[in-house]
């Protein structure tokens, strides 16, 4: 009988607040065997325990972060030695991000820092957060700042960085966005939805948004909406599964109004939806003036 192979191990580590958790849920939606918070003088052990086993995941992901003791934390790069000599070649990911996104984040969430048991405000927290950390974000295989980046651009983000796309995979996000504010550095394709009836000039219709019951019947019952949204859809059937044939991993779609408010939310949800039917691949929404 042959030995186990040796499973792959990447470290998820890095700022509170800057995306760990979606990493480490995007490693497990990708097949990886995660565990968040361990403890890290337990790594060698951990991956010991798993690669004598004959039915082992083949992939593991970790997360090492300021919860464990700070002590653990310094000695970091000797476990990871002792992981190597195990046969594996360890790779440690540290996710950034700047500490006034940080404090937006938090104010936004209204979570606890991991921290604030010491009774430090929320920015000292951050602030020895990043000071005890420091050590491991200098040894990090690789780097990645979340600053400007929302839910899906950092799934997406670990996906890309990690090759961990499949040949036939095709990560679809349609995110809707206000002119004003200018167009999605990321998208591939740009539809501009100003030439629909504006649901803004109904009173009614106004404080509501695109994804509300009245504002789809309202968009729906428009002969020029439902032309407009036939041609992009024979549109994105036609292209979507030759970009999907020719390797790309990825695809932003972005619907410009106005406002950001009423029909791009509309058409990025409408959209989506049919492309779930046609099941192109991993569907996602992103509202930029909503969310």
């Amino acid at each position: 009988m042959q030995p186990p192979t040796a499973p792959s191990l990447i470290i998820v580590s890095g700022m509170s607040g800057s995306g760990k958790s979606v990493a480490l849920n995007t490693f497990e939606d990708l097949g990886f065997y995660c565990v968040d918070n361990l403890p890290a003088e337990l790594l060698p052990e951990f991956v010991r325990s798993v690669a004598r086993d004959d039915g082992a995941p083949g992939k593991l992901a970790v997360g090492i972060d300021v919860r464990n003791r700070h002590t653990d934390l310094s000695n970091i790069p000797e476990w990871l030695s002792a992981v190597g000599a195990l046969g594996l070649d360890p790779k440690l990911v540290f996710f950034d991000t700047t500490e006034t996104v940080l404090l937006k984040r938090y104010a936004d969430t209204r979570r606890r820092h991991p921290l604030s048991h010491l009774g430090l405000a929320l920015a000292d927290a951050i602030s020895l957060e990043r000071q005890v950390l420091k050590p491991l974000r200098q040894i990090a295989d690789i780097v990645i700042d979340t600053s400007q980046l929302n839910v899906h651009q950092m799934r997406r983000q670990v996906i890309t960085d990690f090759g961990l796309a499949t040949e036939d995979s095709l990560s679809l996000l349609f995110e809707s966005f206000a002119y004003k504010r200018g167009v999605p550095a990321d998208a591939d394709f740009v539809f501009d939805a100003r030439v629909l009836p504006n649901p803004h000039w109904n009173p009614e219709l106004r404080p509501l948004s695109g994804r509300d019951e009245a504002v789809r019947w309202y968009l729906d019952s428009q002969d020029f909406v439902n032309e407009y949204v036939n041609q992009v859809e024979q549109f994105l059937d036609t292209w979507l599964p030759r970009l999907r044939s020719d390797t790309r991993s990825y695809v932003t779609v972005a619907f410009g109004c106005t406002g950001g408010r009423h029909r791009s939310v509309y058409l990025a949800e409408r959209l989506a939806q049919h492309c779930r039917t046609r099941d192109y691949g991993e569907v996602a929404v992103y509202h930029r003036e909503l969310d």
